[in-house]
């Protein structure tokens, strides 16, 4: 999953980012409201933390903008502001959370674990894929109840996956959303380390639909008409 984090305070964004890698996500970061905008306008982002007293385009505008253009991605608001006026404006601009300053780190990581279930139609905070349990919290992969090890990588890959199940995802979209914008991107090592993933996991679980992408089948899904391979 592909996060966007907008906060001007170089410290707290290199502490929040470093969280957010630790936990498996690809983050890309902004340090003021106009550099935050563009990319929100133009990156497709799984989630975004928005600062509010961003300098240059406040965070509310920003948030604005971006429900205005059409851009859908859950928002989760971080400010020092801790008054309810300036929670509702966040709220009424199209924030789907709140955290104000100082905060607990694992809090912010819950909401985010949170935002992104709902987004992608998750109750639990646990994924399950036949054989193939992913717990969001941990950030650990099971198999039948063994614990297979993953590289970062491949958790990402995975977890997209799982999150959007009943869903053909490209190759494309892959690389979209499972790197930072920094990161050479080469839409080939999706097939790589989607080839890693079927060793290590030992289960049919990831269809590859020709020609489109890959499938993992969910609840009431049909596949049987679909022209599927093995091979990445």
């Amino acid at each position: 999953m592909r996060l966007l984090l907008v906060e001007d305070d170089r410290n707290l964004n290199r502490q929040i980012a470093a969280a957010l890698t630790g936990a498996g996500y690809a983050v890309d970061k902004a340090f003021d409201g106009e550099e935050g905008q563009f990319l929100g306008e133009t990156e497709p982002y799984d989630a975004v933390i928005l600062d509010l007293g961003l300098p240059i385009v406040d965070g509310v505008s920003v948030l604005t903008s971006w429900r205005r253009g059409g851009r859908k991605m859950p928002v989760l608001i971080l400010t020092a502001r801790d008054n309810w006026s300036d929670k509702v404006q966040g709220f009424d601009a199209g924030a789907d959370d709140y955290v104000a300053k100082p905060f607990h780190m694992e809090e912010l990581l819950a909401r985010i674990r949170a935002l992104l279930r709902r987004s992608t139609g998750h109750a639990s905070s646990e994924l399950v894929a036949g054989a193939v349990h992913l717990d969001t919290r941990s950030g650990k992969v099971s198999v039948e109840g063994v614990q297979v090890k993953l590289t970062s990588h491949e958790y990402r890959l995975l977890s997209y996956l799982m999150h959007h199940t009943g869903r053909v995802v490209s190759r494309g979209e892959l690389t979209e959303h499972l790197y930072d914008q920094d990161f050479d991107r080469d839409s080939n090592t999706i097939e790589v380390f989607v080839g890693r993933l079927r060793k290590k996991l030992g289960v049919e679980l990831i269809q590859t639909v020709r020609g489109l992408g890959y499938l993992i089948e969910g609840p009431g899904t049909g596949g049987a008409d679909r022209k599927t391979g093995a091979s990445g």
